[in-house]
């Protein structure tokens, strides 16, 4: 059933969001913001160190006490399901959104028995997670499975950002799938002119080094130590660089001795307050480096495009597809993220700067929200401005798309229902 021009309270529930910073707090900051915009009343629940609420641009933000997971570098998880059961009841949702598979999956039931519409988002590859924290291949595989059926049949939809993390579904024959892409924000994350790059440029290298960036939480997930062997690799050969890695995390210790040793030139800069501030180094940058091989869709390499700057990716990440000609893929070693970094540095400099722009372009965050709505079957209830198309029209045929199409799992292709 669909709510035309019906206002709902779309309550999201995420674990694994850091305090400061992140690509999933960025994703539900802005996705919040456009169900405001849309006409909704978004909420979003979060573990903290306390009990907390406030009205952000968002909607409200409800934070509560959720123990540290070990050995994450600061990640909180909401362990205590009475007392998120008796939060939910509270807030008396219309639609429940949730950003996490593993601890929160109970929720699905509890929507379900409150009769309620409910959204699993998929941002991660859980075997490629599984793999990553030593599970051999065959039995992440198996167990990646068991949790994705379990997950399908919890929910009435799991949205995907992307074809590539859409396949662990498609090939369990999972029929409630959607795929709806995240964005960027255009205006905050935008081209440096040459004088600005030069000036920020400055603070990092000199005129004659490659500048390169890792924009990355320093986990093993990430593998964040492929950016320093790139370093390493690019030393070795003659060329000279730079590398810069904003973002903290519990590897960042072990990151610094590695480069200390090796007396390579690496700038730990930490978290990077403000968006300005985290535009102005990307811009600067010469190549930005993803190295992450579970990333399903990537939102600080595509922040890196938006301001001009190529971006070397994991191959066996969902990126290649995300940044098609504006970046390089590379294999997951350090000597294949030089690889790619050499082949971007060879382009000229205007035609890698422009193809980047050019691709982030085509990820803005009014058709992410369109897409997400759509999958909770929510229409837009605010109208466009005179003069402007009409949001909740593109809302509704979004939502259309989803309602009519379904991924065939034998081709992973869309088909007419």
């Amino acid at each position: 059933m669909t709510d035309h021009r019906a206002s709902l309270r779309i309550v999201r529930v995420a674990n694994f969001v850091t305090p400061v910073s992140g690509g999933l707090r960025t994703a539900l900051r802005h996705l919040g913001e456009g169900y405001r915009s849309a006409g909704h009343t978004p909420v979003l629940v979060v573990p903290g160190e306390r009990r907390t609420e406030e009205e952000t641009g968002q909607g409200l933000v409800v934070t509560l006490p959720g123990p540290v997971l070990p050995g994450s570098g600061g990640y909180r998880l909401l362990t205590d399901r009475r007392a998120l059961a008796h939060e939910l009841t509270r807030l008396a949702p219309d639609r429940l959104e949730v950003s996490d598979r593993t601890t929160l999956r109970w929720t699905g039931g509890w929507a379900r028995r409150h009769g309620l519409r409910s959204v699993m988002v998929s941002h991660e590859s859980t075997a490629g997670l599984l793999r990553t924290w030593g599970l051999p291949g065959p039995l992440a595989t198996a167990a990646a499975d068991r949790l994705n059926r379990r997950t399908a049949r919890s929910y009435d939809t799991v949205v995907c950002t992307t074809d590539w993390a859409s396949a662990e579904f498609r090939r369990l024959g999972v029929r409630n799938l959607a795929q709806a892409p995240l964005g960027v924000d255009l205006t905050a994350m935008r081209p440096l002119t040459a004088a600005e790059r030069a000036d920020e440029r400055a603070r990092y290298a000199d005129p004659g080094q490659a500048l390169l960036v890792l924009c990355s939480r320093l986990s093993a997930e990430k593998h964040p130590e492929r950016a320093v062997d790139a370093l390493a690799e690019l030393s070795s050969a003659g060329l000279p660089a730079v590398l810069v890695v904003a973002g903290t995390g519990p590897l960042r210790s072990r990151l610094a001795t590695r480069a200390g040793r090796l007396r390579l030139p690496v700038h730990f800069l930490g978290h990077v307050a403000g968006r300005g501030a985290l535009a102005r180094l990307l811009g600067c940058a010469d190549v930005v480096l993803a190295p992450g091989p579970v990333e399903t869709f990537g939102l600080a390499a595509l922040e890196a495009l938006a301001c001009g700057t190529p971006v070397a990716v994991s191959r066996s990440s969902a990126l290649p597809a995300l940044v098609g000609p504006a970046g390089v893929a590379a294999d997951d070693t350090g000597a294949g993220f030089a690889g790619a970094a050499r082949e971007l540095l060879a382009r000229p400099e205007e035609e890698r700067r422009s193809a980047a722009r050019a691709r982030a372009e085509q990820y803005g965050w009014p058709a992410a929200v369109a897409a997400f709505l759509a999958a909770h079957r929510a229409a837009a209830v605010v109208p466009a401005p005179l003069g402007t198309p009409d949001r909740g029209q593109d809302q509704e045929r979004a939502q259309e798309r989803v309602q009519d199409r379904v991924v065939s799992p034998a081709t992973g292709t869309e088909e007419a229902r």
